[in-house]
């Protein structure tokens, strides 16, 4: 009996935490001066209401952002001047995407999706080490927030509210 009861609780806080899963990226790890091809997982709305609204902000370093539109959703980029140039292809870049924002649609809270931009990663950012991109999912009249990083030594899972990052790689 006390087996099944053990069971039975491991099962329910393993569905807790998926229900309270955050937005990830599908691939999550690339290596510097490369292309990268973001795919945003949402995998549920805000407090039980369906997610209209997905805004992603782009860190410094990456650079020519090309998002993917969604049928059913407005897609919007806001542009801005980079801390630095960038050289691209023989081009120096000094201005680009500085967010992302899909707007519009209606994706229930029973369902999951994704939303997808292509960007180039900088040679100069730092292997090794983590790049996050805040993202705000807008639920109608509910928000949640998914904008925290984790301080130098800090576990990224004690953050209630993560920003979905990738683990940057050396240059191949």
């Amino acid at each position: 009996m006390m087996k099944h009861l053990l069971a039975a609780g491991a099962l329910c806080v393993l569905g807790t935490n998926a229900a309270l899963a955050h937005i990830t990226f599908e691939t999550q790890e690339a290596p510097v001066g490369s292309t990268y091809k973001a795919v945003l997982r949402v995998p549920h709305g805000c407090e039980g209401k369906a997610t209209t609204a997905v805004r992603v902000q782009i860190p410094e370093g990456v650079i020519s952002v090309k998002p993917m539109p969604k049928p059913g959703w407005t897609l919007q980029i806001k542009k801005g001047k980079y801390e630095k140039s960038y050289q691209l292809y023989g081009e120096t870049l000094t201005t680009g995407v500085k967010e992302v924002d899909w707007s519009g649609g209606n994706l229930p809270d029973e369902f999951y999706d994704e939303f997808v931009f292509r960007a180039s990663l900088a040679a100069d950012l730092p292997a090794g080490q983590m790049l996050y991109f805040p993202v705000v999912q807008e639920c109608g009249d509910a928000t949640d927030r998914w904008i925290e990083v984790p301080a130098p030594a800090q576990d990224e899972d004690a953050l209630e509210s993560p920003a979905p990052g990738i683990k940057l790689l050396p240059k191949k």
